[in-house]
C-alpha cells in the first residue's frame, strides 16, 4: 500500500472511536409548535437545546413527538430522549431543573378597541366573545375559571393542535383577535407575545390577574425535564442554564416571551 494511502486509512480508522465517544444530547420536541419548537428548529426551545448541546460538547439529536397529554413523561419513560425542555417546574413523574423563565396567561385585545382588560373579575367579560385554546378534548385552564364565574355562553374554542399538516395552529386564536372574530383571547403568554408581533393590527397584551383564581393557577415557572433518577444530567443542564442566563434571556426576548420576575 502506498504511504499516503496508509496514512489516510489510519486517519479514517482513528476517527471511528472519536465519533463513537462524542456525547449526544437527545431531545424530544414538538415538530409543529412555534414559538417553542418545530421540525425546522426555528423555535426558542430549539435554540435553547442548541445552546445546551454546544456547552456540553455534544451532538444534538431530536425525536419529534407531538406535545399531547403527558408528553414529557411518556417520551422520557419510553427512552425516546433524555431531555424535554419547556415543562412546568416540579412536573410530577420527571426530574426538572431550576426554572429558566416564568410566564403567565395573558389577555389579548385589539389596541383600537381600548378594552384594556386585566382582571378575570372585569364585568365586561360576561358580554364579550372570549377565545381560549382547546388542548385535545379539554379547554385550557382559563375556561375553568370562567366556568366558576358562570361565563360560558360566549367562550369560543380554538384547537391548539389544529388539523393534520396545518402550520402554526396556535396562531389561529391570535388571528381571531386581530380579525375581531373574538373580542379577547386568554392565552399562554409565549403564544401571545410571538404571534402578536406579526399581526396587521396592533394588539395589547396584559397578564391575567389574579395569578391564581379559585385554585386555578395562571402563572408558571418553566424548566427542562429529564428522566427520574438522572440526577447527573439534570445537574449538568441546570449548571449550564444558570451560567448562560444572559444568553437564555436574549433568546426569550427575541421571541417576545412575556416574563414575570
Amino acid at each position: 500500500m502506498c504511504s499516503p494511502c496508509r496514512r489516510l486509512a489510519f486517519l479514517a480508522l482513528a476517527a471511528v472511536p472519536m465519533l463513537a465517544q462524542t456525547p449526544v444530547l437527545r431531545v424530544c420536541a414538538d415538530p409543529n409548535n412555534l414559538p417553542f419548537s418545530n421540525a425546522s428548529q426555528e423555535g426558542f426551545e430549539n435554540k435553547l437545546a442548541l445552546l445546551l448541546a454546544a456547552k456540553m460538547n455534544a451532538r444534538l439529536e431530536y425525536t419529534w413527538w407531538s406535545q399531547h397529554k403527558s408528553f414529557a413523561t411518556k417520551s422520557l419513560d419510553q427512552g425516546a430522549c433524555d431531555v424535554v425542555p419547556g415543562v412546568p417546574a416540579g412536573l410530577p413523574d420527571v426530574l426538572t431543573t431550576a426554572p429558566y423563565y416564568r410566564s403567565t396567561y395573558v389577555f389579548v385585545t385589539r389596541r383600537d378597541r381600548h378594552l384594556q382588560i386585566a382582571s378575570l373579575t372585569d364585568p365586561r367579560l360576561s358580554h364579550l366573545r372570549i377565545g381560549i385554546h382547546v388542548v385535545g378534548d379539554d379547554y385550557a385552564p382559563p375556561a375553568i375559571a370562567l366556568a366558576h364565574l358562570g361565563i360560558t355562553q360566549k367562550v369560543v374554542g380554538y384547537s391548539l393542535f389544529g388539523e393534520y399538516g396545518e402550520a402554526n395552529p396556535p396562531r389561529k386564536l391570535i388571528d381571531a383577535v386581530e380579525t375581531s372574530a373574538v373580542d379577547v383571547a386568554i392565552v399562554w403568554g409565549p403564544f401571545a407575545g410571538y404571534f402578536s408581533q406579526n399581526e396587521s393590527q396592533p394588539l395589547d397584551i396584559s397578564p391575567v390577574m389574579p395569578s391564581i383564581f379559585m385554585g386555578v393557577p395562571f402563572t408558571y415557572e418553566i424548566s427542562a425535564a429529564v428522566r427520574k433518577g438522572n440526577i447527573a444530567l439534570m445537574t449538568e443542564l441546570q449548571r449550564i442554564l444558570q451560567s448562560q442566563i444572559t444568553a437564555v434571556q436574549e433568546i426569550l426576548n427575541e421571541y417576545a416571551v412575556p416574563q414575570l420576575r
